[in-house]
């Protein structure tokens, strides 16, 4: 199953970093690596794993495959951008029985950093292209909207949030309008060591259903650096808290592997 992959990823890499790298004892490390907004080059390994939803016995997993690209300023566009891509690898339940798993859709965004001082503020355009390879790993449709996100980091550790928000605008006509909302609130507190606290759950709205759920997630993770790289293999749990509507996630299990290129 992808979410057994998803364990083993955080257990091999914690068993494993402190013989073959230096820890990271300072909290600048850690923020460069779980800060959405830090400008280096990175690719992700994130496993969402939902084992029940309300009102029905399925379960689902999504492992998203992420890259982020940071762009200099130059004389066209005078802010910095960062571009973020996510391909996800999905399993989720066939209507005809049993599950399927395979590509889902792939989402861009480009975020211009209007402010990199104090509290870090970013905006920009995103996409989601219809790539599933089966209709119940996507929504069939192309969708655009935007992201924002903002950020206060401090040797405690990070406090701000992602919103993004999507409407379909084209893709196969036997398939519903989609327009949602999503907030992810990033609570990131620090610890020595390069140990520390996270709570990430992303609280998503359907507009079109008028459904929502809100999670809680309370979990820790643990960076290092090996040469100028910065490896961070993290778990969550996550607890819906609220909620408006059926077949949404009781509880979902959240891992992950980021890596930080550096110079």
């Amino acid at each position: 199953m992808l979410n057994k992959m998803g364990i083993h990823i955080f257990l091999v890499a914690t068993s494993f970093a402190p013989l073959i790298c230096a820890h990271a004892d300072n909290a600048e490390t850690a923020n460069r690596s779980n800060n959405p907004l830090n400008l280096e080059p990175g690719m992700n390994l994130q496993d969402y794993y939902t084992p029940r939803y309300y009102g029905s016995n399925i379960h689902t997993n999504d492992l998203l495959v992420r890259g982020t690209l940071p762009i200099a300023p130059n004389d066209f566009i005078g802010v910095p951008q960062l571009l973020r891509g996510t391909a996800p690898i999905s399993t989720h339940p066939d209507p005809n029985g049993g599950y399927s798993t395979g590509e889902g859709d792939l989402n861009l965004f480009d975020i211009f950093l209007l402010k990199t001082e104090g509290v870090q503020l970013g905006i920009g355009p995103m996409i989601t292209a219809p790539f599933a390879d089966q209709d119940e790993l996507g929504t069939g449709k192309w969708q655009a909207g935007f992201a924002a996100v903002a950020i206060d980091a401090s040797p405690r550790g990070l406090l701000g949030a992602l919103v993004q928000y999507q409407s379909s605008f084209a893709g196969d006509h036997d398939r519903e309008h989609v327009e949602t909302a999503t907030l992810q609130p990033f609570v990131i507190h620090n610890l020595d060591h390069g140990w520390y606290l996270r709570s990430t759950g992303i609280w998503t709205f359907d507009l079109k259903n008028d459904t929502h759920y809100i999670p809680l997630g309370l979990g820790g993770g643990k960076v290092w650096k090996d040469g100028p790289n910065i490896l961070n293999a993290f778990i969550e749990p996550q607890w819906t808290v609220e909620r408006k509507g059926d077949g949404v996630p009781q509880f979902t299990l959240f891992v992950g592997l980021n890596a930080t290129f550096g110079k």
